[in-house]
């Protein structure tokens, strides 16, 4: 479905690109009326007209300097334990197993990577495998309207579409992320994300996989 797809575009780090795709992406909202298109409303009118360098550095006050808003799903389960990797390795095998490679040094946990992987599933299959993030959904979402951000609205779309509503033990689970310090941020900043070997450019399907080319934005 393209709703995903528009959602995962909306949710990334901001570029020129976006910006003009802001009407493709609200008649896609409109059209499929898979969320509420209206409540995203604030959200595409600030990518249209606000100035590209202010959203950026919006955005990455946001994502990329605030733990408790990473975008890396399983941080905020796993942390940088041995069983986020295990995990990672799973999720990168389903998306083998559909056909789409990763041509990117961006981790497979990564949510908008993951809402645009979803947008060549079933819906129901989609929506099944976003039902089991809501909790991490529901947090963000949280998290961003305290600070009053417009991007709450994507998670709460896409909590939306999982159409399971998270239970406040399982949001309290999570793991508490440090907040950010200066000595932090140089730490992610040097870190060079896990890719996987040269086995990551073969798929057991017949078809020509699907990929995706992504490059962090620090």
């Amino acid at each position: 479905m393209k709703t995903f797809k528009a959602l995962s575009a909306l949710l990334n780090y901001p570029t020129a690109e976006l910006q003009e795709a802001v009407g493709d992406i609200r008649q896609v909202l409109v059209d499929e009326r898979l969320v509420e298109a209206e409540t995203l409303e604030p959200l595409l009118t600030q990518v249209a007209k606000d100035g590209l360098f202010d959203l950026q550095s919006r955005y990455v006050d946001l994502f990329d300097r605030t733990p408790k808003l990473s975008l890396y799903l399983f941080e905020h389960i796993h942390g940088e334990s041995r069983e986020r990797g295990q995990a990672m390795v799973d999720l990168h095998e389903l998306y083998r197993r559909h056909g789409l490679e990763l041509d990117t040094r961006e981790l497979p946990d990564y949510l908008p990577l993951f809402v645009e992987f979803l947008s060549i599933m079933p819906l129901e299959e989609a929506r099944r495998l976003l039902a089991e993030t809501v909790h991490i959904l529901s947090a963000l979402q949280q998290r961003l309207e305290e600070k009053g951000s417009p991007y709450a609205a994507i998670l709460s779309a896409l909590i939306m579409l999982a159409g399971l509503e998270a239970q406040p033990h399982a949001i309290a689970a999570l793991r508490e992320l440090p907040d950010a310090t200066p000595e932090l941020l140089d730490q992610e900043w040097e870190e060079i994300p896990v890719t996987f070997g040269p086995e990551c450019n073969q798929t057991g399907n017949s078809e020509q996989p699907i990929v995706l080319n992504r490059r962090r934005h620090h």
